[in-house]
């Protein structure tokens, strides 16, 4: 279930009933096109908690900033955000996303480069003759 908190016209919140079973959560992941095996693997933690019957939850949060908005006669939150995003996603303030140097790669132990597939590395290792053979 999802609900929406409305005052005059203006969406203010909402909120919603997050899935709790395991037979509508695998229907989900069917339609979006995840084998069962993958499902399994990314989210089996998940499955198996609901097949011990999870609990519904779920939660409803205001949206002040559209509140602020709505109050302040405003036509746009963007006129009330603290921090607004451009319409291409970049933040005027940081200027994020940018690219990042290698220094910070480095002290976020970010590795840019790449693993070789496994079967070119091995080629790469054996000697010319060998890798010929294979």
């Amino acid at each position: 279930y999802a609900y929406d908190i409305v005052c005059n016209g203006n969406e203010i919140g909402g909120g919603s009933i997050r899935i709790h079973q395991r037979d509508i959560q695998e229907r989900v992941f069917k339609v979006m096109g995840i084998a069962e095996e993958e499902a399994r693997e990314k989210f089996g933690f998940l499955l198996d908690a609901f097949a011990f019957g999870a609990p519904p939850h779920g939660g409803i949060a205001f949206g002040w900033d559209r509140i602020v908005s709505l109050l302040g006669g405003f036509d746009s939150i963007r006129d009330v955000i603290a921090f607004p995003k451009s319409g291409g996603g970049i933040d005027p303030l940081t200027e994020a996303p940018a690219a990042i140097t290698p220094q910070q790669r480095k002290e976020a132990g970010i590795d840019a480069k790449p693993k070789a597939p496994q079967a070119k590395a091995d080629a790469a290792e054996a000697p010319a003759g060998e890798a010929a053979q294979k």
